[in-house]
């Protein structure tokens, strides 16, 4: 009896001995996948931070768009005007798409209603920064600026601002059009 319970006792202390050489080396190489499983949890922790890489690396695969984004923020802050069509007299929605699209030598009418049916149909999980955004069965039009946000001419008081697609959640968003440029 008491040699069965040696030879467990050196059992113990050999497997103690082997796990701790094994453990320490496995540290030493898994550390790079640890740091990956870390840029992961913090994904699934923080969706915004991911969102935004995400927004970014479609930016940078889209630069006709950005230049239409980046013009169009040119105008933030100007004044809304039923049939305003210039940055002098003020927007209104179709009037701010169309200047905007009219300096890239992309000519629109002064409607939201025509303008739903230039370019092609886009699912909203495919927008990219350019686009044009439908609300309320076309009756309201702004430019996709990626980032699930939009700029638009709103409304009488109110002034060129970037939207929440959120804010439009439901009832309002109609639908979404690329503008086949080429």
């Amino acid at each position: 009896m008491r040699t069965i319970r040696l030879l467990i006792l050196l059992l113990v202390i050999a497997l103690t001995l082997v796990l701790a050489l094994v453990r320490p080396l496995q540290g030493r190489a898994t550390h790079a996948p640890r740091r990956q499983h870390r840029a992961h949890h913090a994904t699934r922790v923080h969706p915004r931070k991911h969102h935004r890489h995400l927004a970014r690396a479609r930016r940078l695969q889209h630069p006709f768009g950005n230049k239409v984004v980046a013009y169009a923020r040119h105008f933030l802050g100007v004044r809304y005007q039923w049939g305003g069509s210039s940055p002098r007299t003020g927007f209104d929605c179709s009037g701010l798409v169309r200047y905007v699209y009219e300096h890239f030598g992309i000519e629109l009418p002064h409607s939201s209603f025509g303008d739903v049916v230039r370019g092609h149909q886009v699912p909203r999980r495919w927008l990219k920064p350019g686009d044009l955004v439908f609300f309320y069965g076309a009756s309201h039009v702004g430019i996709y600026a990626g980032g699930g946000r939009f700029i638009e001419a709103p409304h009488s008081g109110a002034a060129v601002r970037i939207t929440s697609m959120h804010s439009w959640e439901g009832a309002g968003y109609s639908g979404a059009r690329r503008l086949n440029v080429g």
